[in-house]
């Protein structure tokens, strides 16, 4: 008979560092577009697993010397390679007892709504767009944006269906959403990456995570994103198996403006004769703005472009902001992630590039 048990001792025997099971009745209230149990109708049980990212991939970039450590072993690595070897193990085991076991890893498909915000409608990435419109000069464009799919049944979604990872795994009982809506638990604060899988077996649900608060509400990643993405004081309320997750509000096309771009003062594969020179143009465009729209973030890409096999290949490793402010201050005495290591990631001030 499978067990809860079975499955989590086989999730962690094959690399992953937490794993926690959740029942699909806690994904009640999710929009229809990104409810997984469109994905698996017949899914009794969600297995999330986590796998930590090294500390010392962001080494580099806390030192401004080294970036491309992030992008390829805490992002590619983990979630292309690692991650999905973990999963087919897991649901090899499942399969093995005669349930299904339907995998589902990080990154990948583009969705009937937009993984950055939720909205319907065009899904790509700026960078992806500009790649579109460039093969559109000289061939007919494949336009993979969602005005094109359809639901297969009067009552189903559209494909490709993304649910949302951290609050899955709020509901899977591995964490909790801080401020930045980054996703943390007791163990790595913000430092791991998710993959999950859904099956018919009828395993126990891990509760709902319930000790100390894990966002302390320092507030610091409000006050060290490069672009000012982060609210102090708006937030978003979203009830997960009756546990009420809340992050600051948030706008995620300017961040990702500011993750792979990083603005003139976070990124130093860009001369600054390059800002200097564009100092009131397209390259400056996001800076001090309040909030940003696809088509600002259009003129940043391609006021950049000439640089593309540099800054966007090494994806800027987070320019900065809030994954290294939150685990410089959750080291700190009383956060989660107090006395884990010898010395601290973070001895004096963030760096910052001369204007």
């Amino acid at each position: 008979m499978l067990t809860s048990e079975m499955v989590k001792s086989a999730a962690l025997a094959a690399g992953a560092d937490l794993c926690g099971i959740g029942s699909m009745d806690r994904f009640d209230g999710t929009p229809k577009e990104m409810d997984p149990r469109y994905f698996f109708p017949d899914a009794k049980s969600v297995v999330g697993m986590v796998f930590r990212i090294p500390r010392g991939v962001q080494r580099g970039i806390e030192e401004g010397t080294q970036f491309y450590q992030y992008p390829s072993m805490a992002y590619g690595g983990i979630n292309e390679i690692y991650a999905p070897a973990v999963l087919y193990h897991v649901g090899r085991l499942i399969e093995d007892q005669g349930y299904e076991a339907a995998v589902y890893r990080n990154t990948g498909a583009r969705g009937v709504v937009s993984d950055m915000d939720g909205s319907p409608g065009n899904t790509l990435s700026p960078e992806e767009q500009i790649t579109v419109n460039e093969q559109a000069k000289t061939k007919a464009a494949h336009h993979r944006t969602v005005q094109y799919t359809r639901a297969v049944r009067a009552d189903g979604v559209a494909p490709d269906l993304q649910f949302h990872f951290r609050l899955a795994a709020v509901a899977c009982g591995l964490g909790e959403i801080g401020w930045s809506k980054m996703f943390l638990t007791p163990q790595f604060g913000p430092l791991e990456r998710l993959a999950f899988l859904f099956t018919d077996a009828p395993l126990e649900p891990d509760p709902l995570y319930d000790g100390p608060p894990l966002c302390r509400r320092c507030m610091q990643c409000v006050r060290q994103c490069p672009g000012h993405c982060l609210s102090e004081k708006e937030s978003i309320r979203i009830s997960v198996g009756g546990k009420i997750c809340e992050w600051g509000k948030f706008d995620e096309w300017k961040c990702y403006a500011f993750y792979t771009h990083g603005g003139r003062k976070f990124n130093p594969f860009v001369p600054k004769s390059v800002w200097d020179e564009n100092a009131n143009g397209d390259l400056n465009v996001l800076e001090g703005k309040a909030e940003a729209d696809e088509n600002e973030i259009m003129k940043v890409y391609t006021a950049l472009e000439k640089y593309f096999p540099t800054w966007v290949g090494y994806n800027m490793a987070k320019c900065g902001g809030c994954i290294r402010a939150c685990v410089s201050m959750l080291e700190k005495k009383g956060g989660c992630m107090a006395d884990r290591f010898e010395k601290p990631l973070r001895v004096g001030k963030a760096w910052e590039m001369e204007r």
